[in-house]
């Protein structure tokens, strides 16, 4: 038994594995990055070592034999067993409590959706979750890594820059049903407003839509009417309720102009010149959990961002 698990035997099992898994050398060599010569050659040489044949090889395609399907489950689970156990080792060094603060909205709508596969990919890393609102100051100390809506400005601490956050008018539809055309920015003095009164840091209470109004050319309209919260989802729960018109965020946004519960009746879309950011104070990235969370994070943030 000894001689039949050598490093080459080895290297074999693995790439019958793989053949196994795809029923096919070629699709196996390009996942192996060899070539499919390479692939059939170690097939051959493993199926004389064990003195049985594992393919049927057919004019389009392989087929396990009995004795193939019964080691490549075997294999199968031997290969998943540890990887199994790699993580698990990887992850025993990475664990712990690590604190993370996030404005809400981001928290809310952006991150918890994802968080699972950060649980999958480090299950001993334990997060204590506080929401923040931007415009409550970073105190160093009371977190680890912080995610927040700024123009970048933190003095003392270290920002990794995530996403710029745009913005633009939404309104359920049924809030358009006996009022007049919603087609101008300017339409807006017949439809009311819904305000989020802490937007980002240093925010006025009509901030959002002032921003936002100057920006497409329409100043004038009397901001100072319909409901403010002090949450953005609160904001976006009041327009898809059919209250009146909202700002959304493009980065929050995520099912509801897909599904029709919001409709964005202008075209514009209004650079805020903020963006998210994780902050940190300086060597916090030299904890290998606090790194390894920073990263996720990045890496969740470049995966949304890919095109499609």
């Amino acid at each position: 038994m000894s001689r039949l698990l050598n490093a080459q035997t080895h290297a074999w099992l693995k790439g019958f594995a793989v053949s196994a898994r795809h029923l096919s050398f070629t699709r196996a060599a390009e996942e192996l990055h060899v070539t499919t010569g390479a692939v059939s050659q170690q097939i051959k040489q493993l199926e004389d070592r064990l003195g049985f044949k594992l393919f049927r090889r057919l004019p389009r395609r392989l087929e396990l034999t009995e004795e193939g399907k019964r080691l490549a489950a075997v294999v199968d689970d031997a290969y998943q067993a540890v990887g199994l156990e790699v993580r698990r080792l990887r992850s025993g060094v990475m664990s712990g409590v690590i604190r993370l603060r996030s404005v809400p909205s981001f928290l809310n709508k952006w991150l918890m959706p994802r968080l699972p596969r950060l649980q999958a990919r480090f299950p001993d890393i334990e997060l204590h979750i506080t929401a923040e609102d931007s415009n409550i100051s970073l105190r160093d100390g009371d977190f680890d890594i912080a995610i927040d809506l700024n123009d970048g400005h933190y003095p003392g601490l270290i920002i990794t820059p995530l996403m710029e956050e745009r913005i633009f008018a939404v309104c359920s539809p049924s809030l358009l049903k006996g009022r007049p055309p919603l087609r101008r920015p300017e339409d807006l003095a017949w439809y009311p407003l819904l305000h989020d009164i802490t937007a980002w840091r240093g925010s006025q209470e009509y901030g959002e839509w002032r921003h936002y109004l100057a920006a497409v050319g329409a100043p004038s309209i009397n901001l100072e009417r319909g409901y403010t919260f002090n949450r953005n989802h609160l904001t976006m729960d009041a327009a898809i309720a059919g209250m009146g018109v909202a700002i959304a965020r493009e980065t929050l946004i995520t099912s509801e102009l897909d599904t029709g519960a919001l409709i964005a009746p202008f075209r514009a879309r209004v650079d805020t010149g903020k963006h998210y950011g994780i902050v940190y104070a300086g060597g916090a990235l030299d904890d290998r959990r606090v790194k390894a969370v920073h990263d996720w994070i990045v890496e969740e943030v470049n995966r949304a961002t890919l095109p499609t």
